[in-house]
């Protein structure tokens, strides 16, 4: 029989029946940065009874004002690795899959496979997203994206809506503008800030996985958008 006391506080807001729906619910979280590595926490501790989490990336000395990973003793370590360990540690019970890959358009059909009951975009590149997107309308899997996050600093301001009604947010016209050249132009549940994004923070890139630029950020921003993602996937879920 599962351990279920830790879940006992839980249970007094949601209800058994609820519960048992995010218990027997299987969620996939690709990307553990700044956004990711919260909503996949929030996740794991709202009971959810199996997760794949998905990110090739190592710590880096600059992730430590955002993510949760990120720490000044553990550099150059796996964040998969780091975030699989603390699931674990949190859930010793929870079915837990772990895919230490970058994320390939080629990948990414054979990566969402149909038991999955939600996806948690936090994918910070164009290409890797929108074929994330894509792929999980063609198989009918539930999925919610998250939006820029940098360059930004009220967490007050965050929405969430259809990706076709997010605005001033550069990335989501980016993603917008990708999706419509797909014949997608609605259908995926977004996370977003219209909140004027600082071009003063705007760094370049090298370009590699994908990405090509970045915003600065601050510490509880991230955080922000990864617990409303984790929100919209467990209320959804407890409803059915």
């Amino acid at each position: 029989m599962k351990d279920t006391a830790w879940l006992s506080r839980t249970e007094l807001l949601i209800g058994k029946e609820r519960l048992n729906k995010l218990m027997g619910s299987h969620v996939m979280v690709i990307g553990l940065g700044g956004v990711g590595s919260f909503a996949a926490e929030f996740i794991a501790r709202s009971g959810i009874g199996e997760m794949t989490i998905v990110d090739g990336d190592k710590v880096d000395p600059s992730n430590r004002n955002r993510q949760l990973p990120a720490l000044a003793t553990n550099h150059g370590q796996s964040k998969a690795d780091i975030m699989a360990d603390r699931l674990m540690q949190i859930n010793p019970e929870l079915v837990l899959h772990v895919r230490k890959d970058f994320i390939m358009p080629e990948k990414v059909d054979e990566l969402l496979s149909a038991d999955l009951d939600y996806v948690v975009d936090a994918i910070d590149s164009i290409t890797p997203k929108i074929t994330v997107m894509k792929a999980a309308l063609a198989k009918n899997l539930r999925i919610v994206s998250s939006m820029g996050a940098g360059g930004k600093v009220d967490p007050t301001r965050l929405e969430v809506a259809d990706i076709s009604k997010t605005y001033n947010c550069p990335f989501a016209q980016q993603v917008r503008k990708q999706l419509k050249c797909e014949g997608i132009r609605k259908g995926i549940k977004a996370v977003g800030s219209p909140e004027e994004n600082d071009k003063e923070s705007l760094m370049l890139t090298d370009g590699s996985n994908f990405k090509k630029s970045a915003y600065g950020t601050m510490s509880y921003l991230p955080a922000t958008f990864g617990a409303t993602l984790a929100s919209v996937v467990i209320r959804d879920l407890m409803e059915g």
